[in-house]
């Protein structure tokens, strides 16, 4: 566990590694899986969320593109069901893409084959590995986004709805309870 305050002058200092980081830094160590909490050095306030939404803020991904500031107003404005509707969103693009392309690698090797370019097994066998392979990245994609849905909300602090589920039954039972006792 990393304890990072936050000093007036916007320093940030690791009392576990006993150094000063970089805002690049701190998103290094959360990326590698380190438990981090950052409060303010004056106040002892918890400060961990508003410094990772000011990272996801700056997260580049592999085109150099920020996170679009749309997407953070989004989240700001519909809360939490925002990461499941994006979630959502992009797999379904994904699928609608895979589709697609399955049916324009058909045409492909269709033509391939008729063209006498390929046998008629030899497309066969294309078509199998590479819908095999659509099919791996198709799962994969699907594991990474449940993981990263429950990554950034374990980061946001925010109730799951298993958790808000759990709390509203026992709310159900205290109310039970005390209607029992009341007719006692």
């Amino acid at each position: 566990m990393h304890l990072i305050k936050k000093y007036a002058n916007r320093k940030l200092y690791d009392t576990t590694d006993k150094q000063y980081l970089t805002m690049d830094r701190l998103a290094e160590l959360i990326k590698k899986g380190a438990e981090v909490t950052i409060v303010d050095n004056a106040t002892g306030k918890d400060l961990t969320a508003s410094i990772v939404t000011q990272l996801l803020a700056r997260e580049k991904n592999e085109t150099g593109a920020a996170v679009p500031p749309s997407i953070l107003m989004q989240m700001l404005r519909k809360g939490r069901g925002t990461l499941f509707g994006y979630g959502k969103k992009y797999v379904s693009l994904w699928q609608s893409a895979f589709m697609m392309s399955k049916d324009e690698i058909e045409k492909f090797i269709n033509s391939l084959v008729m063209d006498k370019e390929l046998s008629e097994a030899e497309g066969k066998n294309l078509k199998n590995e590479i819908v095999s392979v659509t099919n791996q990245v198709k799962t994969w994609i699907l594991q990474n986004i449940d993981r990263r849905v429950t990554d950034a909300l374990k980061m946001m602090n925010l109730a799951t709805h298993e958790q808000i589920a759990e709390l509203t039954d026992k709310v159900e039972a205290l109310k039970k309870q005390v209607r029992d006792l009341e007719k006692r």
